[in-house]
This record gives C-alpha cells, structure tokens and sequence, in this order.
C-alpha cells in the first residue's frame, strides 16, 4: 500500500508456507537471511479490505544473519512498538501494535 508504513512481507507463493514466505520476502526485501528455527508464530490480523480479504500471520525473528537494508527502494526503520502509532499503516496493521506493546512490557 503505497505511503504507508507495513510490517515486511508477502504473498504466499503456490506451495509454500508462511515460515517460508517470511524467509524468501526478509531475503528478498531486507536482504537478511533467517533461518527457519529462529522464528515464532506471533499473531495474526483478519481484515475485510473492499476487494479481498487478508489473513496475515506475525512472527516474531530472535536472530537473522546480514544486516537489513532496503532492496526495493522501500524506506525502513526499527521502532520501538510504543512508537508505531505515529507511523500510517494499514488498517490491518493497526490491531498488532497493542498485542507487540503488550508484549514488549511483559519483560
């Protein structure tokens, strides 16, 4: 979505899986490679956009090798959750923040 500030990611490709989506789109956009152990399930939003309908799953990575940067003339930046609310997402993002708030201050 074009000006808008989005968790990275994709689409599922015809056979694969989400964890391997998170892999093939983090190497593709971030140039960064994970490995699949490294991540967790998370979360995941359901939205009802006018045109279709998105399911999309939130992993959380505990380690990556490379050092992200924008492949695809993306801006990036690493905020911290209590600050994603100054960031315009789209309406799907927007109920992860408080669950990565949420857990961020269970420490």
């Amino acid at each position: 979505m074009a000006g808008l500030w989005e968790f990275p990611g994709g689409k599922v490709e015809s056979e694969e899986r989400p964890e391997e989506t998170v892999i093939r789109e983090m190497r593709e956009e971030l140039g960064i490679a994970i490995r699949e152990h490294a991540l967790s399930p998370f979360t995941f939003a359901s939205h009802r956009y006018p045109d279709f309908h998105l399911l999309m799953p939130l992993f959380l990575c505990r380690s990556w090798e490379g050092v992200a940067h924008a492949r695809e003339a993306q801006e990036i930046a690493w905020v911290k959750p209590k600050d994603l609310t100054g960031y315009p997402m789209p309406p799907a993002d927007a109920p992860l923040i408080p669950k990565l708030r949420d857990f961020v201050n269970q420490g």
